[in-house]
């Protein structure tokens, strides 16, 4: 995106990150506490979407989850719908709807979903950064206890802070793998000893050190180092895209207030006081104009309209705007490129819609029996073992068969004569291919299988049939 500001120099503030300091070293923000009609509205959004958060495993429907990431088994069940590796493209169809909104919503409200709902922003402002301001105080309460000597005031609150942070990274490593494998078997990792699961455990001790070393120390870098979201922005924005935007048309040029001072010259309504920047949990001047480690928290907003009211001047020189509406005074969001992409989106939708409505009920994957070809028996046969998977898309038991629909080869399931699948699951089992050995005139035949459903033939399926060749 083209920076429009005149009053700025941007060499001055994009050749480094605002958590780096020029000697490499870490650069530690200590955002100031802040208060407003935004910070009001996100903090009731964050009590309802961590609700919605830490409920998601506990639903369930018809004895399901209603969502499942599993991706150890390939299962993912999304609003109650199951996915299987079977239903790999319907999957990406999924994914590519998700990219393909995210562009279009990032192209019309800039970063607005890092700012209200990412869940990294949610857990960092709305949970441990009001523990910590709690504990230690504000930003300069902070400041003072870092750079005080170890005592008992400040192993005190450092140790209670860190076990809270500590407490609070083990619910969500357990929230994260309930998400990942289920509730119940989380529940069950948790109630048996740590050697009788120990994949279970190591997977929860991982994501709990992993959400600790985050929030406890990595903090606003994940959002600035990590994720990429941000540097997409210089590609998924343009100047009518709306952003948290420092209105230098009215706010420039800026300067202090002084008290018995006759200005000489007009100033603009920014008095320069800096509370922008003081509140930045990412620690970069919003002045500076649209940068790649805003995330759109709108505490700059709060900050500075407090400000203009005690200095009895319009709200608003921060504020949700796009480049031309400050520039020009217009806002035009419904353009071109974003025609296209809506457009992309329902295509894609409409795709999706119909591959659902479309999809097979039940499923089957054959594959030969790994290390064995062929099996001669004293009867004078010859057969095959292979292995099927069976999947049930439905919410009903099934029960399906096998046939052979080549001549003189006939089917034998291991263990019984059809399958019998639970809904929503998927069944492993085995069967042979059998025929008399003088029918052998190919040591390899094609065989076409029959999948057999309520007495109908619901799939057919092609393999191999391999077997010495008949001397007679």
């Amino acid at each position: 995106m083209a920076q429009k500001n005149p009053h700025l120099n941007p060499e001055t503030f994009r050749d480094a990150l605002s958590t780096v300091k020029d000697d490499g070293k870490r650069n530690w923000v200590y955002p100031k506490k802040v208060r407003g009609f935004f910070y009001r509205y996100r903090t009731y959004l964050s009590w309802i979407l961590l609700a919605i958060l830490f409920v998601g495993p506990f639903i369930r429907v018809d004895g399901r989850p209603w969502l499942l990431f599993n991706i150890f088994e390939r299962k993912f069940i999304i609003f109650g719908a199951v996915f299987w590796p079977q239903d790999t493209y319907l999957l990406i169809f999924l994914l590519l709807i998700f990219f393909v909104f995210v562009i279009l919503f990032t192209a019309v409200f800039g970063r607005i979903w890092c700012g209200w709902a990412c869940p990294q922003t949610l857990f960092m402002e709305m949970v441990f950064r009001k523990i910590e301001y709690l504990i230690e105080g504000d930003a300069n309460q902070q400041r003072a206890l870092d750079a005080s000597p170890w005592n008992t005031n400040k192993i005190v609150k450092k140790g209670s802070k860190l076990l809270i942070f500590l407490a609070i990274s083990l619910l969500i490593g357990h929230l994260v793998m309930a998400y990942l494998i289920g509730i119940d078997q989380v529940k069950e990792i948790v109630t048996m000893s740590p050697s009788e699961n120990l994949a279970g455990f190591i997977g929860l001790v991982a994501f709990s050190g992993i959400f600790m070393f985050v929030f406890t120390w990595f903090r606003e870098q994940a959002c600035t180092v990590v994720c990429p979201y941000g540097r997409l922005q210089g590609v998924l924005l343009d100047n009518n895209s709306i952003n948290v935007m420092y209105d230098y048309v009215r706010g420039e040029p800026r300067a202090p207030i002084r008290k018995n001072k006759v200005e000489e010259s007009p100033k603009g309504d920014c008095i320069d006081c800096g509370i922008c920047v003081h509140v930045c949990p990412t620690g970069i001047d919003i002045r500076n104009g649209v940068q790649m480690e805003c995330v759109n928290c709108t505490a700059c907003i709060d900050a500075c309209d407090e400000v203009m009211v005690k200095v009895d001047r319009p709200t608003g020189l921060i504020r949700y705007a796009s480049e031309n509406s400050i520039q020009q005074g217009f806002q035009k969001l419904f353009t071109g490129r974003v025609k296209a992409y809506s457009f992309v989106l329902v295509l894609l939708l409409a795709g999706f819609i119909t591959l659902i409505a479309t999809r097979d009920e039940l499923q089957a994957t054959i594959t030969r029996f790994p290390g064995m070809t062929y099996q001669l028996r004293d009867n004078g046969t010859v057969s095959n073992l292979y292995q099927i998977t069976l999947i049930n898309k439905t919410f009903e038991p099934q029960t399906v068969n096998l046939s052979s629909l080549v001549d003189g080869i006939d089917v034998e399931v291991v263990g019984g004569k059809e399958w019998v699948l639970e809904p929503q699951s998927k069944v492993e089992g085995r069967f042979f291919l059998v025929t008399d050995q003088g029918d052998v005139h190919t040591p390899q035949q094609d065989v076409e299988l029959s999948l057999i459903h309520r007495e109908k033939s619901i799939d057919k399926i092609e393999t191999s049939f391999m077997a010495p060749v008949s001397k007679d």
